[in-house]
């Protein structure tokens, strides 16, 4: 794909791509984002350069979540809990969990 056909995909200005080929900045993390989307790969594949498929490939030990998904508001209220609310609340979510995977088996 030419530079012009990625802007063009990708909605990014070519000076911006053009900066970035020439390691004068580097994308920021929404310009990350929507790179990913239109390359079809994850955040982990674009910066390592790693692809899924082989034997190779290890799941990164992070996830990429929005800050207004569910999930986001989630983690925004857990970070402003001080550390005993997070710890008590971290104990409801294993107990939830232990108790769905004990149904699950009885079904």
């Amino acid at each position: 794909m030419t530079q012009k056909e990625f802007a063009e995909r990708t909605g990014i200005a070519e000076s911006s791509i053009s900066s970035w080929k020439r390691m004068r900045t580097n994308p920021s993390a929404d310009k990350i984002l929507i790179i990913c989307d239109v390359l079809g790969v994850t955040p982990g594949e674009l910066l390592s350069g790693s692809e899924r498929e082989g034997s190779t490939y290890d799941s990164p030990d992070y996830m990429i979540i929005t800050k207004d998904s569910s999930v986001g508001r989630l983690v925004q209220t857990y970070q402003k809990m001080d550390l005993s609310a997070q710890r008590r609340l971290e104990g409801y979510l294993m107990a939830m969990h232990e108790l769905y995977h004990k149904n699950d088996k009885k079904e």
